[in-house]
């Protein structure tokens, strides 16, 4: 009998890669590899790049080098944001097998003359109009409870200091129908809870002419579906309808995840940002009134060119002021290629103060959490257990992401319970 060949899947970066590399894996299983952990010695490794800032270009090709150390003769197949940007640096890591980038340019480079490079990615790669649909259903453990489901992908804004557009092209989407024929699909594997991904998720509509908002309407009447959670949304995006359906309740869950970038407006406008100061605090201010338990997360840069003190501490007070969940702080970093990289030298932030800002931001996070965590004790709340924990317990989320761990009953395992927190 002939042994099966294996594949393994690393992934960086955010929920998109994650869905994609999960579409690209069923592919694998289909053709009758089987899947092992990254650890382990595989015939063929998937490594799912991302470039949001020079460390995540670094890591992933640390993985590259890794991998290859745990199997010299494997096949190494690169995909992703930093395929997509930076292919001169990945090709020149001896033992790469070939790459292909984010599926918007439906790029493959065979690499070493393998005259198998890239036979096995060609299906999942393949795309319509420009756009390779995705979900992830049952590939790992999380996925059998939850779903990243891929509906828009690219960007029209142009930030100054973001490659994403240069990666992924413009905002594209797939129709509803298709949305919900996929949204169908992950039920019927027996998954309750779907997170809509996207690079620009609330700009879902641009090449079909529909709206995020019709979107939802159409979602909500999927059968055995339970629970959806929008992924990053702008704040310009983020629309009066939205957060009024997302306020009403199932199925959609009280769980926002907005970039600010900066507290200043001078920055904001810097940065090329679609919005205000004013604008993004009168959405946080219409969630709390409408949502006083909803969790919120927040992006935000610490030391972009030119943000003064002052900026900075316009920054820091007006989170401090708005009180949101967390906040996910991302130090500046120049990437490529962007606009950003053009600006004066003289503007730019020297890294010892980018790293105070940014641990002081960091601070002000567990700062925050610890207190959203506080004002949700004693409430009744539903969790969506996911399976057990290395030390025996069972975990889940919340409705409003609270990450909760139970002594493990397997009959909860995949089911909607309501508990108290403590």
């Amino acid at each position: 009998m002939t042994e099966k060949k294996t594949f393994s899947v690393i992934t960086f970066g955010c929920k998109l890669n994650y869905a994609e590399s999960a579409t690209i894996a069923r592919d694998f299983l289909q053709q009758g590899y089987e899947k092992v952990s990254p650890s382990r010695k595989a015939d063929v490794y998937l490594i799912n790049t991302c470039s949001v800032t020079e460390h995540a270009d670094k890591k992933s090709r640390q993985a590259i080098r890794k991998v290859l150390r745990i199997n010299p003769c494997a096949r190494v197949l690169v995909t992703g944001c930093s395929a997509q940007l930076r292919p001169d640096k990945l090709m020149n890591i001896a033992g790469v097998t070939a790459l292909f980038g984010t599926g918007y340019r439906d790029r493959i480079v065979p690499l070493a003359g393998d005259p198998e490079a890239g036979k096995v990615i060609l299906s999942p790669s393949q795309t319509e109009a420009g756009f390779f649909c995705a979900y992830s259903a049952g590939e790992d453990m999380r996925d059998r409870t939850r779903s990243f489901l891929k509906v828009q992908d690219g960007c029209d804004y142009h930030c100054t200091y973001c490659t994403v557009p240069l990666a992924r092209g413009r905002s594209r989407n797939i129709p509803i129908a298709d949305a919900v024929r996929q949204a169908r699909e992950i039920a019927s594997k027996g998954v309750k809870e779907i997170v809509l991904t996207g690079v620009n998720t609330g700009d879902f509509g641009k090449t079909t002419g529909e709206s995020f908002s019709d979107l939802l309407d159409a979602l909500a009447n999927v059968q055995g579906i339970y629970r959806y959670r929008i992924s990053s949304i702008e704040p310009n995006l983020l629309t009066d309808d939205i957060i009024e359906k997302i306020a009403k309740g199932k199925p959609f869950l009280p769980h926002f995840h907005i970039p600010l970038q900066s507290g200043s407006d001078p920055v904001l406008k810097k940065m090329g940002r679609r919005y205000n100061v004013a604008l993004f605090a009168g959405k946080m201010k219409q969630i709390h009134s409408l949502m006083p338990h909803a969790f919120v997360g927040i992006d935000v840069i610490a030391g972009f060119p030119g943000e003064s003190e002052q900026d900075f501490n316009d920054t820091y007070n007006l989170l401090k002021d708005l009180r949101p969940s967390y906040l996910h702080v991302f130090p500046f970093s120049v990437r490529p290629w962007t606009r950003a990289a053009s600006f004066p030298v003289s503007e730019r932030i020297r890294d010892g103060v980018i790293t105070e800002r940014a641990h002081k931001l960091g601070e002000l996070s567990e700062e925050l959490h610890r207190e959203f965590i506080l004002a949700n004790r004693g409430r009744k709340e539903e969790v969506l257990f996911e399976g057990k924990t290395r030390d025996g317990k069972m975990q889940g989320y919340t409705r409003n992401y609270i990450k909760v761990e139970r002594p493990y009953e397997r009959s909860l395992i995949n089911r909607v319970t309501e508990i108290v927190l403590d």
